[in-house]
């Protein structure tokens, strides 16, 4: 296994080995993962439109209309404010939505015909090849351009993928932790500080952003023994997108510095790590079928581990680490929807390093029939999925 090239934090300089290349070129060295990311997910649209239509469904409804994105609309459309109370008594609120996507839906639908929907649809599409970008910078600066390709392949053909292609916001905050990680490792604070203080206005996990350029900072200082101003406003900026709306809802409902958890704690999350969702599987082996499916959970969490333990012995740097321990605690000991945990995992390509290596090793041949086959099947299942269940 390739070491990393660099671990973040000898000088405060540009990276000595970065060398300046023109856009043109920049683009060209990009171009076979953003073609191959482009290619699985137009797979997985092709097959939604085909199932979508022998079941009487319309794709586009499935994109733009249900679930979250119904909710990022409304806050695009009309502002924050609005909630539902249930039979229960709960309230939600749609405050709990972070607001950077909704105000990029506004933006986009002030310039042109579309709708704040479709407004939408076009900056998460537009944020994905953004993100299989930023993948392929990471995993080209860490394992060599191979594994870049293989990376931002490998995060399209997940079998949730096509949450990349819907107007959610995972798409958008994986582009921004992705270039965020890219810009700690290069280190250039003032730009990952701007980019983690944007993750932070799109989802609550953009603390995880926040975590990797603290720690890529204190380690530097740990190094070189002084502190400069990039570093410093790179710290400052961090957390600075986060903690202006956390404390703006506080502000709002009158709940202070814990507002915002009171707005979660009505739609039913929090961090109870893991008891509910450990309490979820274990009642899955009540029947025999629902056996099968807590032995598919547990696999899938053993699965999760071991490819984080991967990512250890493969040395990947600190900051990179941070960040993927983080999105991945969150989304597996979070005590919310358990149909949800697939999707909230989507943004945690840290996991994919070890995989994206491996296949980087292998001819080039066999590694896109691997990746072909990945494809197909995650096409299949995110036709499968948004027809059914999908990811509330």
């Amino acid at each position: 296994m390739t070491a990393p090239t660099t671990a973040p934090g000898t000088s405060d300089a540009p990276d000595p080995t970065d060398r300046p290349h023109a856009p043109p070129a920049v683009l060209r060295a990009a171009a076979p993962a953003l073609l191959g990311y482009a290619a699985v997910r137009a797979l997985g649209l092709v097959a939604l439109a085909l199932w979508s239509a022998a079941v009487g469904k319309s794709p586009h409804t499935l994109l733009t209309a249900r679930w979250d994105s119904l909710w990022y609309t409304r806050v695009a459309e009309h502002g924050y404010g609005w909630s539902v109370t249930l039979p229960d008594g709960s309230v939600h609120s749609n405050l709990a939505f972070f607001p950077l996507l909704p105000w990029l839906e506004r933006a986009v639908a002030g310039v042109t015909p579309l709708s704040c929907a479709d407004a939408g649809l076009v900056v998460s599409w537009c944020a994905s090849l953004a993100a299989a970008w930023g993948l392929f910078a990471v995993g080209d600066r860490l394992y060599g351009p191979r594994a870049g390709v293989c990376l931002a392949v490998l995060w399209g053909a997940l079998p949730v993928g096509i949450v990349a292609s819907m107007a959610y916001s995972e798409a958008l905050f994986t582009a921004l932790a992705a270039w965020g990680l890219y810009a700690v490792v290069r280190r250039h604070w003032v730009s990952a500080g701007l980019l983690a203080a944007a993750a932070g206005l799109t989802r609550p996990v953009g603390a995880a952003v926040v975590a990797a350029v603290w720690v890529a900072a204190a380690l530097w200082i740990a190094r070189e023994r002084r502190v400069t101003w990039r570093l410093v406003l790179g710290v400052l900026l961090a957390p600075a997108g986060a903690a202006a709306y956390v404390l703006w809802v506080g502000l709002r409902t009158g709940g202070g510095l814990f507002g915002y958890l009171d707005v979660q704690r009505q739609w039913g999350n929090g961090f109870d790590g893991g008891a509910a969702f450990a309490r979820f599987v274990a009642d899955k082996f009540t029947s025999p079928l629902g056996a099968l499916a807590g032995i598919g959970l547990a696999a899938g969490v053993v699965l999760v581990v071991r490819l984080y333990g991967a990512g250890v012995r493969q040395r990947q740097p600190v900051p990179v680490l941070v960040y993927t321990g983080i999105v991945t605690a969150l989304a597996l000991c979070a005590s919310g929807y358990f149909g949800s945990k697939p999707r909230l995992l989507l943004p945690a390509f840290g996991l994919l390093l070890p995989l994206a290596a491996g296949l980087a090793r292998w001819r080039t041949g066999r590694a896109a029939t691997a990746l072909g086959a990945l494809a197909l099947v995650s096409a299949v299942y995110g036709a499968f999925w948004l027809n059914g269940s999908g990811p509330p």
